[in-house]
């Protein structure tokens, strides 16, 4: 996992991120007459949605975000409703039309894009999953996984085969005959999904996909997420407003409020060092013990020559077993095995009640 941290409070910014697919800089939405000039006025650089609203009746669903979406990385944008989430995911492929800003991708800049161009990349780079299917339900399972690839052109034989294996990927062996009024909600996802993969894009985003599936299904749908992605390796971009699964997903999560960037990071920065009030209560009932991994919690100590080494990024509550089971300290090593500090039963403890860093240092990277 990367980390890196930005926030909207302190002006930090983003430290780059290794071979980013999505480079997002100076992104604004406005809806309304005249967007423009919400942008462009320094007037309204201090007011808040709502009184820009009352004043100019513009409703400014994003505002002034830079961020960066690494290759290969599960990147993870999350709020509350209206926060501007699946208005920003669908700014990054122009399927709403930015008021303001730039967007890269792969090195492309977007809004120079015409038309006929916007539309290859959508078919050859970035495919969207959204929470409504939108399946033809006259068509079979694998009629509407190959259905992208008849739009290109690709011959029947080969949009067919290529249809199958994206079946055998998500799962739906045996169903590659059925239509969508013969599936469940669960399974209309997968055909979904593999519609998605069969154009083997570069770049997936999902807005919201899984919000209508009832829980075992989404969880399972999580999971799927989590194996296509370790076998694929694809850069996902994922909208949730579910703090769960922004934290099992996502190998970053930016959080939004009123259009603005709060933080970016990973899912151990924004629970243990919350970059303002609004993070810090987003995250305060995540059970830090999941999430904080040992080198959050380590200190200078003394250390037995024999003591137990774990690694740093050992998850806090997977190490439990180990520091109760010996009665010194153990030893938080680097991945070159240098030392970082020492854990002992009481700052494991601590950890499990909830209690933070108390300098809420943040770790080395």
């Amino acid at each position: 996992m990367m980390s890196t941290t930005s926030t909207a409070s302190t002006d930090v910014p983003e430290a780059p991120t290794p071979d980013p697919d999505f480079v997002v800089d100076g992104l604004w939405k406005v809806f309304g007459e005249q967007p423009e000039r919400v942008v462009a006025d320094p007037e309204y650089a201090s007011l808040s949605p709502s009184e820009i609203l009352e004043r100019t009746g513009n409703v400014v669903a994003v505002r002034d975000l830079s961020f960066t979406v690494g290759k290969g990385e599960v990147f993870v944008i999350m709020g509350l409703s209206g926060s501007g989430k699946s208005t920003l995911v669908r700014c990054l492929t122009r399927l709403i039309e930015p008021t303001a800003g730039s967007i890269r991708l792969q090195g492309d800049d977007l809004r120079a894009l015409d038309a006929g161009s916007l539309r290859e990349l959508r078919r050859r780079k970035a495919s969207m999953v959204f929470q409504h299917f939108g399946l033809l339900p006259f068509r079979t399972v694998v009629e509407n996984i190959a259905y992208g690839l008849e739009i290109r052109g690709m011959g029947k034989a080969e949009r067919r085969a290529r249809a199958l294996q994206m079946v055998e990927l998500v799962g739906l062996g045996g169903y590659e005959w059925r239509y969508p009024a013969q599936l469940s909600g669960g399974m209309q996802q997968r055909v979904g999904l593999a519609r998605a993969l069969a154009g083997d894009p570069d770049v997936l985003l999902f807005d919201e996909p899984f919000s209508a599936l009832d829980p075992l299904i989404r969880r399972n749908m999580q999971n799927e997420i989590v194996r296509l992605h370790h076998e694929m390796g694809k850069t996902m971009v994922f909208v949730t407003h579910d703090l769960a699964e922004a934290l099992r997903l996502g190998d970053r999560i930016l959080i939004m409020r009123h259009g603005e960037l709060q933080q970016v990071g990973t899912g151990a920065e924004l629970v243990g060092a919350p970059a303002n009030d609004y993070v810090a209560d987003f995250v305060s009932d995540v059970p830090i013990a999941s999430v904080l991994t040992l080198e959050w919690i380590a200190r200078p100590g003394d250390l037995a020559p024999d003591a137990v080494a774990l690694p740093a990024g050992t998850v806090i509550a997977d190490a439990i077993p180990v520091v109760l089971g010996t009665p010194n300290p153990i030893r938080v090593v680097d991945e070159e095995g240098a030392t970082l500090g020492a854990v002992d039963r009481d700052a494991l403890l601590r950890s499990v009640a909830g209690e933070r860093n108390p300098s809420d240092r943040m770790p080395q990277p």
